[in-house]
Protein backbone atom coordinates (compact mmCIF):
# COMPACT_ATOMS: atom_id res chain seq x y z
CA UNK A 1 0.00 0.00 0.00
CA UNK A 2 1.51 3.38 -0.79
CA UNK A 3 2.75 5.75 1.66
CA UNK A 4 2.75 9.46 2.37
CA UNK A 5 6.62 9.38 3.93
CA UNK A 6 8.65 12.47 5.22
CA UNK A 7 12.42 12.47 4.92
CA UNK A 8 13.96 15.09 7.30
CA UNK A 9 17.73 16.12 5.81
CA UNK A 10 18.47 16.08 2.06
CA UNK A 11 22.20 14.74 2.59
CA UNK A 12 23.37 11.37 1.24
CA UNK A 13 21.64 9.17 3.61
CA UNK A 14 18.55 10.71 3.02
CA UNK A 15 18.59 11.01 -0.88
CA UNK A 16 19.39 7.08 -1.11
CA UNK A 17 16.38 6.68 1.22
CA UNK A 18 14.36 8.59 -0.60
CA UNK A 19 14.97 7.12 -4.01
CA UNK A 20 14.28 3.60 -2.95
CA UNK A 21 11.50 4.23 -0.98
CA UNK A 22 10.17 6.15 -3.86
CA UNK A 23 10.59 3.53 -6.32
CA UNK A 24 8.72 1.23 -4.08
CA UNK A 25 5.78 3.02 -5.07
CA UNK A 26 5.46 5.79 -2.27
CA UNK A 27 4.72 9.33 -2.34
CA UNK A 28 7.88 10.74 -0.52
CA UNK A 29 8.78 13.99 0.36
CA UNK A 30 11.95 15.43 1.76
CA UNK A 31 12.36 18.59 3.69
CA UNK A 32 15.82 20.37 4.25
CA UNK A 33 16.32 23.36 6.41
CA UNK A 34 18.98 25.00 4.52
CA UNK A 35 18.77 26.69 1.15
CA UNK A 36 20.38 23.75 -0.43
CA UNK A 37 20.76 20.29 -0.71
CA UNK A 38 23.30 18.37 0.09
CA UNK A 39 23.76 18.06 4.04
CA UNK A 40 27.68 18.28 4.62
CA UNK A 41 28.13 17.59 1.34
CA UNK A 42 26.95 21.15 0.08
CA UNK A 43 28.20 23.38 -2.41
CA UNK A 44 29.21 26.92 -2.30
CA UNK A 45 29.78 29.40 -5.27
CA UNK A 46 31.64 32.29 -4.72
CA UNK A 47 33.73 35.22 -6.60
CA UNK A 48 34.22 32.40 -9.61
CA UNK A 49 35.33 29.59 -6.76
CA UNK A 50 33.32 26.68 -6.08
CA UNK A 51 33.88 24.48 -3.47
CA UNK A 52 32.51 21.11 -1.78
CA UNK A 53 31.62 22.52 1.51
CA UNK A 54 32.22 18.67 3.16
CA UNK A 55 33.35 15.35 1.64
CA UNK A 56 36.25 15.59 -0.87
CA UNK A 57 37.29 12.15 -0.88
CA UNK A 58 35.65 9.30 -3.60
CA UNK A 59 36.35 6.15 -2.19
CA UNK A 60 35.03 2.62 -2.51
CA UNK A 61 33.41 3.66 -6.39
CA UNK A 62 31.77 0.10 -6.26
CA UNK A 63 29.19 1.34 -2.99
CA UNK A 64 28.15 4.19 -5.56
CA UNK A 65 28.11 2.11 -8.89
CA UNK A 66 25.39 -0.12 -7.06
CA UNK A 67 23.30 2.44 -6.00
CA UNK A 68 22.88 3.62 -9.38
CA UNK A 69 22.36 -0.05 -10.85
CA UNK A 70 19.74 -0.60 -8.21
CA UNK A 71 17.70 1.68 -10.12
CA UNK A 72 19.03 0.75 -13.74
CA UNK A 73 21.69 3.56 -13.90
CA UNK A 74 25.12 4.42 -13.65
CA UNK A 75 27.61 6.78 -12.49
CA UNK A 76 28.38 8.03 -15.34
CA UNK A 77 25.10 8.75 -16.47
CA UNK A 78 25.17 11.35 -13.93
CA UNK A 79 28.94 12.64 -13.74
CA UNK A 80 32.23 11.60 -15.04
CA UNK A 81 34.74 10.08 -12.66
CA UNK A 82 38.83 10.91 -12.77
CA UNK A 83 41.16 8.60 -11.26
CA UNK A 84 43.44 10.46 -9.50
CA UNK A 85 47.52 9.82 -9.89
CA UNK A 86 48.39 10.54 -7.34
CA UNK A 87 45.92 9.36 -5.00
CA UNK A 88 47.45 11.85 -2.49
CA UNK A 89 50.43 13.20 -1.38
CA UNK A 90 51.54 12.80 1.58
CA UNK A 91 54.73 15.81 3.25
CA UNK A 92 56.28 14.70 6.40
CA UNK A 93 58.72 17.52 6.07
CA UNK A 94 60.50 19.87 3.57
CA UNK A 95 61.27 17.86 0.40
CA UNK A 96 60.42 14.89 2.59
CA UNK A 97 57.21 13.85 1.33
CA UNK A 98 55.61 10.42 -0.50
CA UNK A 99 53.09 9.96 -2.97
CA UNK A 100 49.86 7.39 -3.38
CA UNK A 101 50.01 6.50 -7.17
CA UNK A 102 46.70 5.15 -8.40
CA UNK A 103 47.76 1.45 -8.46
CA UNK A 104 49.34 -1.12 -6.57
CA UNK A 105 52.45 -1.73 -7.80
CA UNK A 106 53.71 1.94 -7.97
CA UNK A 107 52.98 1.61 -3.78
CA UNK A 108 54.55 -1.20 -3.85
CA UNK A 109 57.40 0.41 -5.31
CA UNK A 110 57.64 3.14 -2.47
CA UNK A 111 56.86 0.47 0.15
CA UNK A 112 60.22 -1.04 -0.91
CA UNK A 113 62.12 2.14 -1.35
CA UNK A 114 61.19 3.15 2.40
CA UNK A 115 61.56 -0.34 3.79
CA UNK A 116 62.94 -3.67 3.83
CA UNK A 117 60.72 -6.38 2.14
CA UNK A 118 58.27 -3.51 2.32
CA UNK A 119 56.77 -4.08 -0.68
CA UNK A 120 56.56 -7.97 0.49
CA UNK A 121 55.09 -6.89 3.69
CA UNK A 122 52.28 -4.62 2.17
CA UNK A 123 51.29 -7.42 -0.17
CA UNK A 124 50.58 -10.05 2.66
CA UNK A 125 48.76 -6.78 4.59
CA UNK A 126 46.53 -5.79 1.58
CA UNK A 127 45.41 -9.30 0.77
CA UNK A 128 44.27 -9.77 4.06
CA UNK A 129 42.82 -6.39 3.93
CA UNK A 130 40.97 -7.56 0.30
CA UNK A 131 39.23 -10.01 2.12
CA UNK A 132 38.23 -7.96 4.68
CA UNK A 133 36.60 -5.71 2.39
CA UNK A 134 34.88 -8.54 0.57
CA UNK A 135 33.37 -9.98 3.82
CA UNK A 136 32.14 -6.33 4.70
CA UNK A 137 30.76 -5.25 1.43
CA UNK A 138 29.27 -8.41 1.32
CA UNK A 139 28.28 -10.04 4.19
CA UNK A 140 27.92 -7.45 6.74
CA UNK A 141 27.39 -3.94 6.04
CA UNK A 142 24.28 -4.52 4.27
CA UNK A 143 23.14 -5.79 7.39
CA UNK A 144 20.34 -3.23 9.29
CA UNK A 145 21.96 -3.83 12.40
CA UNK A 146 18.72 -5.50 14.54
CA UNK A 147 20.41 -8.35 15.76
CA UNK A 148 24.49 -9.79 16.60
CA UNK A 149 23.56 -12.90 14.77
CA UNK A 150 23.78 -10.63 11.52
CA UNK A 151 27.75 -10.47 12.18
CA UNK A 152 27.57 -14.36 12.50
CA UNK A 153 28.69 -15.62 8.97
CA UNK A 154 31.17 -18.51 8.35
CA UNK A 155 33.88 -15.72 6.98
CA UNK A 156 33.25 -13.62 10.19
CA UNK A 157 33.99 -16.11 12.31
CA UNK A 158 37.22 -17.08 10.74
CA UNK A 159 37.93 -13.45 11.42
CA UNK A 160 37.04 -13.26 15.15
CA UNK A 161 40.55 -12.36 16.20
CA UNK A 162 40.78 -9.04 13.85
CA UNK A 163 37.66 -7.82 15.93
CA UNK A 164 39.48 -8.07 19.15
CA UNK A 165 42.90 -6.79 17.59
CA UNK A 166 43.60 -3.15 16.53
CA UNK A 167 44.67 -1.29 13.26
CA UNK A 168 47.66 0.39 15.12
CA UNK A 169 49.00 -3.06 16.65
CA UNK A 170 48.64 -4.54 13.60
CA UNK A 171 50.65 -1.98 11.52
CA UNK A 172 53.17 -1.49 14.32
CA UNK A 173 54.01 -4.99 14.61
CA UNK A 174 54.65 -6.03 10.86
CA UNK A 175 55.88 -2.28 9.80
CA UNK A 176 59.12 -0.48 11.09
CA UNK A 177 59.15 2.98 8.97
CA UNK A 178 57.43 5.77 10.85
CA UNK A 179 55.95 7.39 7.72
CA UNK A 180 54.79 4.28 6.32
CA UNK A 181 53.09 3.13 9.49
CA UNK A 182 51.61 6.82 9.42
CA UNK A 183 49.94 6.63 5.84
CA UNK A 184 48.84 2.80 6.98
CA UNK A 185 46.60 4.18 9.68
CA UNK A 186 45.41 7.26 7.96
CA UNK A 187 42.41 5.67 6.15
CA UNK A 188 41.05 4.28 9.32
CA UNK A 189 40.07 8.39 10.15
CA UNK A 190 37.82 7.78 7.63
CA UNK A 191 35.86 5.71 10.71
CA UNK A 192 36.25 8.45 13.07
CA UNK A 193 38.18 6.61 15.95
CA UNK A 194 41.92 6.32 16.89
CA UNK A 195 44.09 3.68 14.93
CA UNK A 196 44.33 1.89 18.53
CA UNK A 197 40.86 2.12 18.92
CA UNK A 198 39.72 0.83 15.44
CA UNK A 199 39.51 -3.25 15.15
CA UNK A 200 41.82 -4.95 12.55
CA UNK A 201 38.89 -5.80 10.22
CA UNK A 202 38.59 -2.16 9.24
CA UNK A 203 41.77 -2.91 7.71
CA UNK A 204 39.29 -3.05 4.87
CA UNK A 205 40.17 0.82 4.36
CA UNK A 206 43.46 0.39 3.07
CA UNK A 207 42.11 -1.84 0.32
CA UNK A 208 40.13 0.97 -0.37
CA UNK A 209 42.50 3.45 -0.30
CA UNK A 210 45.51 1.11 -2.11
CA UNK A 211 43.11 -1.38 -3.81
CA UNK A 212 40.40 0.36 -5.36
CA UNK A 213 42.33 4.10 -5.68
CA UNK A 214 40.81 7.91 -5.01
CA UNK A 215 38.42 9.24 -7.34
CA UNK A 216 37.91 13.27 -8.63
CA UNK A 217 33.86 13.70 -9.61
CA UNK A 218 33.83 16.05 -12.37
CA UNK A 219 32.52 19.65 -11.11
CA UNK A 220 33.31 18.33 -6.97
CA UNK A 221 31.70 16.21 -4.48
CA UNK A 222 28.61 18.05 -5.12
CA UNK A 223 28.18 16.25 -8.84
CA UNK A 224 27.10 13.32 -6.84
CA UNK A 225 24.58 14.86 -4.80
CA UNK A 226 23.31 16.54 -7.63
CA UNK A 227 23.02 13.06 -9.72
CA UNK A 228 20.88 11.46 -6.51
CA UNK A 229 18.55 14.52 -5.99
CA UNK A 230 17.80 13.93 -10.18
CA UNK A 231 17.25 10.48 -10.10
CA UNK A 232 15.23 10.83 -6.67
CA UNK A 233 12.80 13.82 -8.77
CA UNK A 234 12.65 11.45 -11.54
CA UNK A 235 10.89 8.76 -9.21
CA UNK A 236 8.58 11.51 -7.95
CA UNK A 237 10.19 12.69 -4.36
CA UNK A 238 9.60 16.13 -3.68
CA UNK A 239 12.20 18.16 -2.55
CA UNK A 240 11.95 21.25 -0.15
CA UNK A 241 14.47 23.46 0.90
CA UNK A 242 14.29 26.37 3.66
CA UNK A 243 11.66 24.20 5.45
CA UNK A 244 12.99 23.40 9.60
CA UNK A 245 11.33 20.91 10.98
CA UNK A 246 10.58 22.17 14.50
CA UNK A 247 8.33 19.27 16.20
CA UNK A 248 7.84 15.38 14.89
CA UNK A 249 4.29 14.93 16.66
CA UNK A 250 3.46 11.67 18.11
CA UNK A 251 -0.24 10.34 19.07
CA UNK A 252 -0.63 6.90 20.60
CA UNK A 253 2.96 6.03 20.71
CA UNK A 254 2.59 6.41 16.88
CA UNK A 255 4.64 9.56 14.51
CA UNK A 256 1.61 10.89 12.90
CA UNK A 257 3.10 14.64 11.84
CA UNK A 258 5.71 17.19 11.58
CA UNK A 259 5.88 21.12 12.24
CA UNK A 260 7.13 22.52 9.54
CA UNK A 261 7.70 26.53 9.65
CA UNK A 262 5.09 26.49 12.10
CA UNK A 263 2.60 24.56 10.15
CA UNK A 264 1.29 21.10 10.35
CA UNK A 265 1.72 17.96 7.80
CA UNK A 266 0.44 14.83 8.15
CA UNK A 267 2.45 11.30 7.03
CA UNK A 268 2.40 7.93 7.68
CA UNK A 269 5.93 6.99 8.02
CA UNK A 270 8.39 10.07 9.26
CA UNK A 271 12.14 9.21 8.32
CA UNK A 272 15.09 11.39 9.84
CA UNK A 273 18.28 11.57 7.93
CA UNK A 274 18.89 14.17 10.04
CA UNK A 275 21.94 14.31 13.46
CA UNK A 276 20.07 11.42 15.83
CA UNK A 277 20.74 13.25 18.84
CA UNK A 278 18.92 16.75 17.46
CA UNK A 279 15.83 14.20 15.77
CA UNK A 280 15.42 12.95 19.98
CA UNK A 281 15.05 16.32 21.20
CA UNK A 282 11.91 17.03 18.36
CA UNK A 283 10.59 14.57 20.68
CA UNK A 284 8.49 14.74 23.82
CA UNK A 285 11.32 13.28 26.05
CA UNK A 286 8.75 10.53 27.26
CA UNK A 287 9.18 9.15 23.54
CA UNK A 288 13.14 9.21 23.47
CA UNK A 289 14.90 6.16 22.76
CA UNK A 290 18.12 7.31 24.45
CA UNK A 291 19.26 9.89 27.39
CA UNK A 292 21.38 12.70 27.04
CA UNK A 293 23.53 10.35 29.36
CA UNK A 294 23.92 7.65 26.99
CA UNK A 295 24.99 10.11 23.97
CA UNK A 296 27.43 11.64 26.15
CA UNK A 297 29.11 8.45 26.39
CA UNK A 298 29.79 7.62 23.31
CA UNK A 299 32.73 8.62 20.87
CA UNK A 300 32.25 10.30 18.32
CA UNK A 301 34.27 11.34 15.28
CA UNK A 302 36.50 14.66 15.27
CA UNK A 303 34.87 17.92 14.50
CA UNK A 304 36.92 20.02 11.93
CA UNK A 305 38.02 23.36 11.34
CA UNK A 306 37.56 24.26 7.44
CA UNK A 307 38.85 27.08 5.63
CA UNK A 308 37.53 27.59 1.87
CA UNK A 309 40.17 29.55 0.04
CA UNK A 310 40.39 31.60 -3.40
CA UNK A 311 43.96 32.27 -4.40
CA UNK A 312 44.75 34.33 -7.32
CA UNK A 313 47.33 32.50 -8.58
CA UNK A 314 48.65 28.73 -9.05
CA UNK A 315 49.83 26.96 -6.23
CA UNK A 316 53.22 25.10 -6.54
CA UNK A 317 54.83 21.31 -4.96
CA UNK A 318 50.81 20.30 -4.24
CA UNK A 319 48.61 17.57 -5.50
CA UNK A 320 44.88 17.37 -5.93
CA UNK A 321 44.78 15.49 -2.13
CA UNK A 322 47.42 16.51 0.55
CA UNK A 323 48.22 15.29 4.32
CA UNK A 324 50.82 17.12 6.45
CA UNK A 325 52.10 14.85 9.04
CA UNK A 326 55.21 17.12 9.52
CA UNK A 327 53.97 17.32 13.53
CA UNK A 328 53.37 14.34 15.83
CA UNK A 329 50.55 12.45 15.04
CA UNK A 330 49.97 10.60 18.23
CA UNK A 331 49.55 14.31 20.20
CA UNK A 332 47.36 15.32 17.42
CA UNK A 333 45.12 12.58 18.38
CA UNK A 334 45.63 12.24 22.24
CA UNK A 335 44.57 16.19 21.54
CA UNK A 336 41.03 14.97 20.61
CA UNK A 337 40.22 11.97 21.94
CA UNK A 338 42.15 11.51 25.09
CA UNK A 339 42.19 15.23 26.16
CA UNK A 340 39.74 17.27 24.12
CA UNK A 341 41.21 20.37 23.35
CA UNK A 342 42.79 22.91 20.63
CA UNK A 343 46.33 20.94 19.42
CA UNK A 344 49.55 22.72 19.79
CA UNK A 345 50.53 21.45 16.61
CA UNK A 346 47.98 20.63 14.22
CA UNK A 347 48.37 18.22 11.67
CA UNK A 348 46.06 19.15 8.42
CA UNK A 349 44.56 18.25 5.00
CA UNK A 350 44.57 20.66 2.15
CA UNK A 351 42.60 19.87 -1.40
CA UNK A 352 42.79 21.62 -4.57
CA UNK A 353 40.21 20.16 -7.33
CA UNK A 354 41.20 22.89 -9.50
CA UNK A 355 44.54 20.71 -10.12
CA UNK A 356 42.08 18.27 -11.92
CA UNK A 357 39.10 20.29 -12.26
CA UNK A 358 40.37 24.01 -13.80
CA UNK A 359 36.49 25.11 -13.88
CA UNK A 360 36.30 24.86 -10.12
CA UNK A 361 38.00 28.26 -9.88
CA UNK A 362 38.77 31.18 -12.56
CA UNK A 363 41.55 31.17 -14.76
CA UNK A 364 44.66 31.71 -13.57
CA UNK A 365 43.65 30.59 -9.70
CA UNK A 366 43.14 28.06 -7.74
CA UNK A 367 40.59 26.99 -5.25
CA UNK A 368 42.07 25.54 -1.87
CA UNK A 369 40.27 23.34 1.13
CA UNK A 370 42.02 23.23 4.63
CA UNK A 371 40.59 21.07 7.23
CA UNK A 372 42.33 20.26 10.68
CA UNK A 373 40.64 17.84 13.03
CA UNK A 374 39.68 18.89 16.40
CA UNK A 375 37.41 17.33 19.22
CA UNK A 376 33.78 17.84 19.07
CA UNK A 377 32.39 20.48 21.19
CA UNK A 378 35.66 22.57 22.43
CA UNK A 379 35.80 26.05 22.36
CA UNK A 380 35.21 27.73 18.75
CA UNK A 381 35.88 31.60 18.50
CA UNK A 382 36.79 33.69 15.62
CA UNK A 383 40.24 34.30 17.50
CA UNK A 384 40.77 30.46 17.94
CA UNK A 385 39.60 30.61 14.07
CA UNK A 386 42.38 32.97 12.81
CA UNK A 387 45.41 31.77 15.52
CA UNK A 388 44.86 28.36 13.29
CA UNK A 389 44.28 29.67 9.95
CA UNK A 390 47.93 32.02 10.83
CA UNK A 391 49.19 28.47 12.23
CA UNK A 392 48.75 26.00 9.10
CA UNK A 393 49.52 28.97 6.66
CA UNK A 394 53.12 29.22 8.01
CA UNK A 395 53.25 25.21 7.72
CA UNK A 396 52.09 24.83 4.65
CA UNK A 397 54.16 28.09 3.08
CA UNK A 398 57.34 26.60 4.50
CA UNK A 399 56.55 23.00 3.31
CA UNK A 400 55.68 24.09 -0.10
CA UNK A 401 58.18 26.60 -0.98
CA UNK A 402 56.32 29.43 -1.43
CA UNK A 403 54.35 32.55 -0.13
CA UNK A 404 50.28 32.20 -0.66
CA UNK A 405 48.98 34.29 1.92
CA UNK A 406 49.20 37.84 0.17
CA UNK A 407 47.42 36.01 -2.94
CA UNK A 408 44.15 34.92 -1.16
CA UNK A 409 41.22 36.80 -2.75
CA UNK A 410 38.28 34.65 -0.94
CA UNK A 411 38.20 33.16 2.31
CA UNK A 412 35.38 31.37 4.68
CA UNK A 413 35.80 29.34 7.74
CA UNK A 414 33.43 26.72 8.93
CA UNK A 415 33.86 24.93 12.29
CA UNK A 416 32.19 23.85 15.42
CA UNK A 417 29.59 26.41 15.98
CA UNK A 418 28.48 26.05 12.11
CA UNK A 419 28.50 22.62 12.19
CA UNK A 420 25.62 22.59 15.03
CA UNK A 421 23.68 25.85 13.57
CA UNK A 422 23.56 24.71 9.90
CA UNK A 423 23.15 21.10 10.78
CA UNK A 424 22.38 20.29 14.21
CA UNK A 425 25.26 18.39 14.79
CA UNK A 426 25.38 16.94 18.42
CA UNK A 427 28.92 18.76 19.87
CA UNK A 428 29.76 19.90 16.34
CA UNK A 429 31.13 16.83 15.26
CA UNK A 430 31.34 16.74 11.56
CA UNK A 431 31.94 12.71 10.84
CA UNK A 432 29.17 11.41 13.20
CA UNK A 433 29.65 8.38 15.54
CA UNK A 434 33.10 6.41 15.56
CA UNK A 435 33.20 2.94 14.63
CA UNK A 436 35.05 1.37 17.87
CA UNK A 437 34.13 -2.48 18.66
CA UNK A 438 31.80 -1.13 20.98
CA UNK A 439 29.78 1.18 18.74
CA UNK A 440 30.13 -1.76 15.59
CA UNK A 441 26.97 -2.87 13.82
CA UNK A 442 23.76 -3.81 16.00
CA UNK A 443 25.78 -1.58 18.86
CA UNK A 444 24.94 1.44 16.46
CA UNK A 445 21.43 3.41 17.63
CA UNK A 446 18.79 1.76 15.73
CA UNK A 447 17.22 2.48 12.08
CA UNK A 448 13.95 2.00 13.60
CA UNK A 449 12.59 3.93 16.81
CA UNK A 450 11.95 1.14 19.74
CA UNK A 451 10.02 4.13 21.37
CA UNK A 452 7.30 5.04 18.40
CA UNK A 453 5.78 3.74 15.97
CA UNK A 454 6.65 4.93 11.96
CA UNK A 455 9.70 6.91 13.07
CA UNK A 456 12.78 5.53 11.40
CA UNK A 457 16.69 6.97 11.32
CA UNK A 458 19.20 6.83 8.88
CA UNK A 459 22.69 8.49 8.43
CA UNK A 460 26.19 8.63 9.95
CA UNK A 461 25.01 8.05 13.69
CA UNK A 462 23.10 4.75 12.94
CA UNK A 463 24.44 1.91 11.09
CA UNK A 464 26.94 0.90 9.18
CA UNK A 465 28.78 4.18 10.18
CA UNK A 466 30.29 7.29 9.19
CA UNK A 467 31.48 8.63 5.88
CA UNK A 468 30.04 8.70 2.39
CA UNK A 469 29.53 5.26 1.08
CA UNK A 470 28.17 4.18 4.55
CA UNK A 471 25.23 6.83 4.31
CA UNK A 472 24.15 5.51 0.87
CA UNK A 473 24.03 2.34 2.30
CA UNK A 474 22.35 3.49 5.47
CA UNK A 475 19.42 4.71 3.24
CA UNK A 476 19.06 1.76 1.52
CA UNK A 477 18.94 -0.67 4.50
CA UNK A 478 16.26 1.63 6.13
CA UNK A 479 14.12 1.72 3.15
CA UNK A 480 14.01 -2.30 3.24
CA UNK A 481 13.60 -1.93 7.06
CA UNK A 482 10.09 0.88 6.18
CA UNK A 483 8.92 -1.23 3.42
CA UNK A 484 9.40 -4.68 5.35
CA UNK A 485 7.35 -2.78 8.16
CA UNK A 486 4.54 -1.51 5.92
CA UNK A 487 3.98 -4.81 4.79
CA UNK A 488 2.87 -6.17 8.37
Amino acid sequence: MKKNIAVIGSGFSSLAAACYLAKDGNNVQIFEKNDGIGGRARQMKAEGFTFDMGPSWYWMPDVFERFFADFDKKPSDYYHLDKLNPGYKVVFGENDEIEIGDELDKIYKVFDKNEEDGAKKLKKFIDNAKKNYDIAIKDLVYKPGVSPLELVTPKTISKLGEFFSTVDKDVEKEFENEKLKQILKFPVLFLGAKPSETPSFYSFMNYADFGLGTWHPKGGFFAVIAAMADLAKSLGVKIHTNSNIEKIIVENKTAKALKINNEIENFDVILSGADYHHTETLLDEKHRQYSEKYWDKKIFAPSSLLFYIGFDKKIKNVNHHNLFFDVDFDKHAKAIYTDPKWPEEPLFYANFTSKTDPKTAPEGCENGFFLVPIAPGIEDTEELRSQYFNKIMTRFESLTQQTVRKNIIFKKSFCVTDFIKDYNSYKGNAYGMANTLLQTAFLRPKLKSKTVENLYFTGQLTVPGPGVPPSLISGKLVSELIKKNCRK
